[in-house]
């Protein structure tokens, strides 16, 4: 998926964003990894159509497959699913991600959505292995 962009503006935000929450949630997912260590971890470098990287959690037969790029997404658009479903859709930046006094990112806010993205995805494999 590659995500369109309504303004200038919305672009310029996720050109800020868009870094800083892909290593938070890789940082996420390395520390989800240490909480659950039965939980085999591994990434799958994908480059057609787009670059991306699938993150896979394997455990006996079952395997849950997410993009990591698209959790990024996740995070930092308000309206992901919307997108999903509809990819000629812009993209909406999550404006709660800025600090409302500066155009500057709120790390701790980035820092938590991120976590809940991460946490959402291991909850989900867990209850795949039900």
């Amino acid at each position: 998926m590659k995500p369109k962009f309504a303004t200038e503006l919305a672009w310029q935000q996720a050109e800020l964003l868009m870094q800083p929450a892909y290593i938070r949630l890789v940082d996420q997912i390395r520390r989800q990894t240490e909480e659950n260590e039965d939980i085999p971890v591994s990434y799958i470098e994908v480059t057609e159509p787009y670059p991306s990287n699938l993150l896979c959690l394997t455990k006996n037969d079952q395997e849950l497959r997410v993009d990591i790029w698209e959790l990024c997404f996740q995070v930092c658009f308000t309206n992901f699913d919307e997108i999903r479903q509809h990819p000629d859709q812009a993209a909406q930046i999550d404006e709660y991600l800025f600090d409302p006094d500066s155009t500057e990112v709120d790390w701790t806010k980035l820092d938590n959505k991120a976590q809940a993205a991460v946490a959402q995805v291991f909850a989900r494999f867990k209850l795949l292995l039900r």
